[in-house]
């Protein structure tokens, strides 16, 4: 049995800002995320998707389209707001977040992995009482939960979207694996393209202030719609 060094024993640290993100990046995360396939689902029902090639178009320009100008562009506000507590950008960050939900499923996807986020962050101690009742009164979405457990690594901005990026593409090409079905190498190559776009996203979510930010995706918005009353479906809706 390892046995820790007696100086190593001394002092409780807590883990390092790489390893946060990589703990947040995980698809063990407890969050549900890996029960959702925004809109991937019904692409393929559509037979919009159907191969490894299709999937991976797919997904990165769901990446480019929808996730750098909008979630990711929220969590990099939204992340210095968390750590100097502005609760006035951080209600009106959350509030467009609500309001860019155009179908009930996203709805329901960013409120349920915001609240199971914040119970995570609450039973680890990872934020502080003022950050809590700041959440309280929002209620948080996921983005702007997120963003409060991403301010706690203390890593460089560009860095914790990343972490955040490749969380989302790994719970995506999950979803395409299941649904299209593909196999576990065609799963990694769609993860090496991803891993090559995402840097390109992040500088874009990086980029934008709130005039530039955007949820603008209509085919999403349908296919999530349609995806609520699809007749066989594997994830939540």
């Amino acid at each position: 049995m390892y046995t820790a060094p007696a100086a190593d024993m001394s002092t409780e640290t807590a883990p390092s800002a790489l390893l946060q993100l990589i703990w947040l990046a995980s698809p063990a995360l407890p969050i549900g995320g890996f029960s959702y396939s925004e809109g991937l689902e019904a692409a393929i029902e559509q037979g919009l998707v159907h191969n490894e090639a299709s999937a991976t178009d797919w997904v990165v320009d769901q990446l480019h389209l929808t996730q750098s100008r909008g979630d990711m562009a929220v969590m990099a506000q939204a992340i210095p707001a968390w750590q100097c507590l502005d609760t006035q950008r951080l209600q009106a960050l959350n509030i467009w977040v609500m309001a860019t939900r155009e179908t009930a499923e996203m709805r329901l996807q960013a409120e349920q992995m915001g609240r199971s986020l914040l119970d995570w962050l609450r039973n680890l101690q990872q934020a502080s009482e003022a950050q809590l009742q700041c959440c309280a009164q929002l209620p948080p979405t996921f983005p702007l939960t997120m963003a409060l457990a991403l301010s706690q690594a203390q890593a460089p901005l560009d860095q914790a979207l990343q972490a955040v990026a490749f969380g989302w593409a790994e719970n995506m090409t999950q979803a395409a694996l299941k649904a299209v079905p593909l196999g576990q190498s065609a799963g990694q190559r769609m993860l090496a393209r991803l891993a090559r776009e995402i840097p390109q996203a992040v500088q874009t979510a990086l980029r934008l202030n709130d005039e530039d930010r955007q949820a603008f995706s209509p085919m999403l918005a349908i296919l999530s719609s349609r995806h609520e009353t699809q007749y066989s479906r594997i994830f939540r809706s």
